[in-house]
């Protein structure tokens, strides 16, 4: 990853990767339709910061777990998305077999 800042640049990543344009991803999230490409491209550039409710609202919208917007490494941030996609068995699974590791 580069140097920016891991909520921007995931943020921008997971919207394109689910083929959303700004404007219909803040309204997905619960923002006013008038307002919602604009504080969806300042989120995306850095010059303003959501709140958490909001983080969480816009999340759900690109149904991606939270955790994956603040990943600093891109590998965590895949590992992420694929350990979310998962059945609970088997991330209970994987993670006794982690614990082995140890």
């Amino acid at each position: 990853m580069s140097t920016k800042i891991p909520f921007t640049h995931r943020l921008k990543e997971a919207r394109t990767r689910k083929g959303l344009s700004q404007k219909k991803l803040g309204i997905l999230a619960g923002i006013d339709e008038f307002s919602a490409s604009v504080r969806m491209n300042q989120y995306e550039k850095g010059t303003h910061s959501p709140d958490l409710s909001l983080i969480e609202k816009i999340s759900r919208a690109l149904d991606i777990p939270t955790a994956y917007l603040f990943a600093e490494e891109d590998d965590i941030a895949e590992l992420i998305l694929i350990f979310s996609k998962k059945s609970q068995k088997t991330k209970k699974e994987f993670i006794e077999k982690l614990k082995t590791l140890e």
